[in-house]
């Protein structure tokens, strides 16, 4: 019994310490799991945290880029509206301009129907008029047929009658009456004649002298006056002295400088240059202008502004002769002889320009040529150049064709041109036909009504020889050349001479002028005899 109670009592106590370990053991390890439970609910509330705050991250940066994007969107709409906008603007003004247009026809429409309307009205009323007025007419008309038919009538009884009176008929009486007439309307027929004839003949004059004048004044930019000065104006008289100098030292040095005169009289606000040379004389106006405009003139500025203005200008005569060329239409010429042809501008001959007339040769060779069936480039190099000579002949000794034929030669021009040169005076016999044309060229250019002006000595002695020649014959009292010797009056005797012997008298003038003086074109040679028959009535 105590063996069981023993037994019992360890077997209940091995249970008792078995459960006491075991709820030890459980107790423990709940405790564990406990906390392993809680660092699991620790760390999964972290995470949890973290991935609410990448959620959150996530979710800004998500609402940030959509956010950017609307703007750019809504930026894109925005911009894409305002253009629309622009454009809806636009057309609305373009409608609204072609509305206005269409307003504005469509009132100019109204205009017109209303004014066709109204000519309409006024063309129907016309014609109402002319209908009736017609009808009128019509009516008046067939009365006076009536009435014609009648005078007819009345006049073949009364004709008849005359016919039987007069014992003649009617043509015999129309041609007496007609007889009648002429003889008593004869010398009014006369005088209406002569009084048409002489107001013919001065509408003739006078539309001739218009189309002289017409044709002058196309031809005036080809025609310069011959002169041997340059007139510059000043500002006002002090300039004069400040030209002079102290003791004449700047005067002095640019005459001695240019080579030209220096006029300084008492013309007020005027210097005149006096030279041969047309290129010195220009050289020197120039450098005087420059000179007054700066106002700074003494002797070392002078010398500085005239030697660069001389360069100057003798590159722009090269200008010149390259625009000559080009205007032309001639191939590459030697560019030295460029600069002779440059000075050409500054030459004139009888008053004609040296260059025009050239330029004017050339184009005439060139169409002559063309006719003949020539080089017409040659012939107008050769028509151009043919004066060449004149551009140096006032600084070196010999004509200005034999300096002409050495340029040429120097500068390498053909033969032909040479040639040209050399024999359009005749110095030299023409070897070309392009000779003949340009001497012929020549001709015509410088004979051309107002190509050129004469010396006033020449027109002195022409008009003294026209009236010596009108003098030299018996009966006439005295003569007058008149409008430059283009108008000759001769007044004659009227005891000494006849009607006759005045008409015979102006053939022979006619004849002799002709044969004895080189005229401009034409004289009207007029020969007058006046007869005054004077009484004095007194009481």
């Amino acid at each position: 019994m105590d063996l069981v109670l023993i037994i019992l009592l360890s077997v209940i106590g091995t249970f008792v310490v078995t459960g006491g370990i075991s709820f030890l053991l459980g107790f423990f390890y709940f405790k564990k799991v406990k906390k392993n439970q809680e660092d699991y609910e620790k760390e999964a509330a972290a995470i949890i945290e973290k991935a609410n705050t990448s959620a959150e991250n996530i979710l800004l940066n998500a609402k940030k880029e959509a956010k950017e994007e609307a703007e750019e969107v809504k930026t894109s709409i925005l911009s894409s509206i305002e253009e629309k906008k622009k454009e809806i603007k636009d057309q609305e003004g373009k409608v609204a301009v072609k509305q206005e247009m269409l307003e504005k026809k469509e009132y100019s429409l109204d205009k017109r129907e209303e004014s066709v309307i109204s000519r309409e009205n006024l063309l129907e009323e016309r014609r109402a008029f002319f209908e009736q007025k017609t009808a009128e007419l019509e009516k008046k008309n067939l009365e006076i047929e009536e009435k014609k038919n009648a005078l007819q009538e009345k006049m073949n009884n009364v004709i008849s009658y005359l016919e039987k009176a007069a014992h003649m008929s009617e043509d015999e009486a129309k041609d007496e009456l007609m007889k009648k007439i002429e003889e008593k309307e004869v010398k009014k027929i006369a005088l209406y004649k002569e009084q048409m004839h002489e107001q013919a003949e001065a509408e003739v004059e006078e539309r001739a002298k218009a189309l002289l004048c017409l044709s002058l004044d196309k031809y005036a930019q080809d025609v310069t006056n011959e002169h041997s000065t340059s007139t510059i104006a000043l500002p006002n008289d002090e300039m004069k002295g400040r030209i002079i100098g102290r003791e004449g030292r700047n005067i002095k040095s640019m005459e001695q400088l240019f080579g030209v005169s220096l006029i300084i009289d008492d013309t007020p606000e005027t210097i005149t240059v006096s030279c041969f040379d047309p290129i010195r004389r220009e050289k020197a106006k120039l450098t005087l202008e420059a000179l007054i405009k700066d106002g700074r003139i003494q002797p070392g500025r002078i010398e500085d502004l005239y030697y660069k203005i001389a360069a100057d200008f003798d590159e722009s005569l090269k200008r010149i002769g390259e625009q000559t060329i080009f205007k032309l239409g001639l191939p590459r010429i030697s560019a030295n002889l460029l600069v002779y042809i440059g000075r050409l501008k500054y030459r004139t001959s009888y008053g004609q320009n040296v260059l025009d007339h050239s330029i004017q040769v050339a184009y005439l060779s060139s169409v002559m040529a063309s006719e003949l069936g020539l080089d017409p480039i040659l012939a107008k190099r050769a028509g151009l150049l043919h004066d060449i000579g004149k551009s140096i002949d006032c600084e070196m000794e010999g004509s200005h064709v034999q300096l002409g034929r050495d340029l040429a030669k120097k500068f390498g021009e053909p033969e032909v041109v040479i040639n040209a040169i050399e024999s359009h005076h005749g110095d030299v016999p023409k070897k070309f036909l392009i000779s003949d044309i340009v001497s012929a060229a020549d001709t015509l250019s410088a004979a051309r009504p107002g190509a050129r002006s004469e010396t006033l000595e020449t027109y002195i002695k022409r008009l003294e020889a026209i009236e010596e020649i009108c003098n030299s014959y018996d009966g006439v009292s005295s003569s007058y050349a008149l409008q430059s010797g283009r108008d000759v009056r001769v007044m004659v005797v009227p005891e000494k001479v006849s009607d006759e012997d005045a008409k015979v008298i102006a053939s022979l003038i006619k004849g002799r002028i002709e044969d004895e003086v080189s005229i401009p074109g034409q004289i009207k040679i007029s020969v007058i005899r006046e007869m005054r028959a004077v009484e004095f009535a007194k009481k």
